[in-house]
């Protein structure tokens, strides 16, 4: 497997500033050993994929979570905590006091529904009815529908509307079930930054005999007959039959379908109006700034050992849409309060142009503006059916995530 360790990178504030072209920081930042800074960061659901294959793994037993202590929905220029139960809807300030019980209603319709149960149906068909009809239902507004839909089942677009309602209830009882592992969020985050988690999958490739190469040149992709055989380094090639690597490998392979905008700011203080939560994710829903694309927001902090003591990372994400990117993300950034110092890139989404399955060679999408694992997860599970031609059974995954690792 071809791993571009560079998107795992936890480097010192000095690497990023050489990446940036950023004035060396002072001695108020505090040791550059003290930080470790994702460059596309991105936070676990407590219940949900990424935390199952882990668990399928075996790789928690080298990681250790701290969850995330808040989740806000942004509306009307100001933001507010994400409601998932009935008395969160009540108190909610995103809603009139009719729209709260309307919404109330619908949380518990779906945290009741079951599918194998046509008794908790209600009368309404989840499998059979888009899930505009659900909606229609129980009288939810636009606005409503706009946090449940971006904010409660993570979904990108609007385009989740017409489609099947189970779907939606299914991502929505995740983020409910998340949130009840741990109670703040639904959301976990490695301590220590997200390259512990190909350093505990080396760990745990040496059991078993594997090998990491790490700043390793790959100078070819070795193929005979359409098939690749191998990666060649210099002088040296590492036989194989199969390869799974990212688009920067094989850029003849990819297509550009769009990019990325994101934006690293150091922050010496917790977001405003989170409650002073060491540690957030705010997401923007597209119509609420006149956009295609939603906006996140996600804050790290020193809790997590990714930064120097009372220092915060906040990341701020969203697929271009203009030939102005930084003045896109500019809502999200208006949330942070003074930012100390930040580094903005933009980076190119690419999408294989075939399965892999004639060549053996399996090729990843680019990571999206999203700040959780659950679209990577499912491009992960994609490429292992086109790997292995069946789906990934979650059932074999018996194990739970112990209290040890909250």
């Amino acid at each position: 497997m071809l791993s571009d360790k560079r998107r795992y990178a936890q480097p010192h504030i000095k690497c990023n500033c050489n990446k940036f072209k950023a004035p060396a920081p002072d001695q108020n930042y505090g040791r550059g050993r003290d930080w470790n800074v994702d460059l596309i960061p991105k936070f676990l659901m407590a219940n949900g994929l990424l935390v199952k294959l882990l668990i399928h793994t075996g790789v928690t037993r080298y990681l250790e979570f701290k969850s995330i202590e808040g989740s806000y929905v942004y509306k009307s220029g100001k933001i507010s905590k994400v409601p998932i139960d009935q008395q969160e809807a009540l108190s909610s300030d995103l809603m009139g006091i009719f729209e709260k019980r309307r919404f109330k209603n619908f949380l518990l319709w779906v945290q009741n529904m079951q599918e194998d149960d046509p008794k908790t149906w209600d009368n309404f068909d989840p499998f059979k009815n888009p899930m505009s009809a659900l909606y229609s239902k129980f009288n939810l507004d636009k606005n409503t529908q706009d946090f449940t839909g971006h904010a409660l089942a993570l979904y990108r677009n609007d385009e989740y509307i017409s489609d099947s309602a189970v779907i939606t209830i299914r991502r929505i009882k995740l983020y409910s079930d998340s949130l009840a592992r741990y109670g703040k969020s639904p959301y976990l985050y490695p301590m220590y930054g997200l390259g512990e988690l190909p350093q505990g999958f080396a760990r745990l490739s040496a059991i078993y005999g594997g090998t990491y190469m790490l700043d390793k040149p790959v100078d070819e992709i070795v193929k005979q007959d359409g098939k690749v055989i191998g990666v060649r380094s210099a002088n040296e090639t590492a036989l194989c039959k199969q390869i799974f690597c990212d688009p920067t490998y094989v850029p003849d392979l990819v297509r550009k379908v769009g990019q990325v905008i994101r934006c690293i700011c150091l922050l010496d203080h917790p977001i405003p109006n989170t409650g002073d939560a060491l540690s957030t994710q705010i997401i923007i829903p597209q119509k609420q700034v006149n956009r295609n694309s939603d906006i996140y927001v996600s804050l790290v902090s020193y809790t997590h050992q990714v930064a120097a003591k009372g220092w915060f990372i906040a990341m701020v994400s969203t697929t271009v849409e203009t030939l102005h990117p930084e003045s896109e993300i500019k809502p999200g950034l208006d949330l942070l309060g003074l930012i100390r110092q930040k580094f903005v890139y933009v980076s190119d989404y690419l999408e294989p142009i075939d399965d892999g399955t004639q060549s053996q060679l399996f090729v990843s999408t680019s990571y999206d503006a999203t700040t959780h694992f659950e679209t990577t997860c499912l491009d992960v599970l994609n490429i292992f059916k086109r790997a292995t031609g069946e789906e990934f059974d979650f059932n074999k995954v018996k194990h739970e995530l112990g209290d040890e690792d909250q």
